[in-house]
């Protein structure tokens, strides 16, 4: 990483915008999402990320579930209705664009937490390394995974494999784990999971100055058995609450011990917006959960709108909403913030915001807000606009 990268950490952050808002700009007009919790009639959104790094441009990233906690699909910018300091974009003023993460540059990371004990021998563990291996195969290039093996080690766990992006290392540290661990310390591994994604730094040294990571997650591949774990379940799931970041943990299940175990697993995937997958002995549908699980983290949303807000470095409300179906007068909301800054003129941010600019025109004094004639203020001057 050059000297400039490591004193100006905006420019990690802008990097691999910089990227993506080619993509982004040049080929995409659709795509977002909303939170809540989930119900029979439906979908919620959840924005896990806000950067104001190409301010007056901000991206927001969101994550959408239905009520099998699938993301929403085929989403386009008359889906989504958003709002700054309680004011409604209009569509119609083309002021946000919204597409999908897999077609962009950012990264994202997951940790494999693998259970080696010797209660997973034989069709269990070698489905569970056939899935892991699978997992792998599946990521984009630019996508980082790590690999933590639940054993007989002091602390309860190995780190197997930092976070990597390289296929082949990755498969080798995979070859390298055999069940013979004699406890499972399951919670101790799913925590020390959650504080590698959290702490650590861009991975490996093989990374290029470009990546820029989004969004992490954990898949648990156990048959939820805990034995003599130093962290409780009830303070597993009190430290999950309080994350500032959601990260969410997919649960691959497998039931060659008593399947009241499972009810761990299915906890935490439930506590963290994740998905809890039942294999039981049935190895073959293994494939097609990982598949699903990248599906997943593949099928966030970013949406990029331009702002109006002077520069004060002060935080202000934005909130997205999504309508789904389209015309069905039925809106979710999630809230966050972004913060109004002003980027440093260098020639990276200078040429992704006037990539943007040429996306997202200035209104020159227009106001990008919907007309409300009923609206607390001045109605004429709200008209006039």
């Amino acid at each position: 990483m050059s000297n400039l990268m490591k004193k100006a950490p905006l420019l990690y952050l802008i990097g691999i915008v910089v990227i993506s808002i080619m993509t982004f700009v040049l080929g995409y007009r659709g795509h977002a999402a909303e939170s809540a919790a989930t119900n029979l009639q439906g979908y919620g959104l959840k924005i896990f990320r806000v950067e104001s790094g190409l301010y007056p441009f901000v991206h927001v990233y969101i994550r959408t579930f239905d009520q099998n906690m699938d993301p929403l699909l085929n989403l386009n910018k008359m889906n989504i209705g958003m709002m700054v300091k309680g004011r409604v974009y209009d569509p119609e003023k083309n002021q946000y664009l919204i597409q999908p993460l897999r077609k962009r540059g950012e990264s994202v990371r997951t940790v494999l937490v693998i259970d080696t004990s010797k209660t997973m021998k034989g069709g269990p563990f070698e489905a569970a390394l056939r899935a892991a291996a699978r997992f792998i195969d599946a990521k984009r290039s630019q996508d980082q995974v790590a690999i933590i093996a639940l054993d007989d080690n002091s602390d309860g766990y190995t780190i197997v494999s930092n976070f990597e992006r390289d296929y082949g290392t990755l498969g080798r540290r995979l070859a390298d784990l055999h069940a013979t661990g004699e406890k499972t310390r399951l919670y101790d591994g799913v925590a020390a999971a959650m504080e590698l994604t959290a702490g650590s730094g861009p991975g490996s040294d093989t990374l290029g100055e470009g990546d820029y990571i989004v969004s992490s997650s954990i898949v648990v591949l156990s048959d939820g058995k805990d034995e003599d774990s130093a962290i409780s379940r009830s303070d597993l799931m009190t430290r999950i609450s309080t994350m500032r970041l959601p990260i969410p943990v997919y649960s691959i299940a497998f039931s060659k011990v008593e399947e009241k175990h499972l009810r761990n697993l299915q906890a935490l995937s439930r506590n963290t917006f994740g998905k809890f997958y039942y294999i039981g002995k049935n190895y073959e549908n293994i494939t097609r959960n990982v598949e699903d699980i990248q599906n997943v983290l593949q099928s966030d949303y970013v949406l990029t709108f331009r702002a109006y807000v002077p520069v004060d470095g002060e935080q202000h409300s934005l909130k997205v909403g999504i309508e789904y179906p389209t015309g069905s007068g039925k809106m979710r909301y999630d809230a966050a913030a972004f913060e109004s800054i002003e980027p440093p003129p260098l020639p990276q941010i200078l040429e992704a915001q006037d990539t943007l600019n040429k996306a997202l025109v200035n209104l020159e004094g227009k106001s990008p807000y919907m007309v409300n004639p009923y609206a607390i203020g001045e109605p004429s001057l709200a008209l006039s606009r």
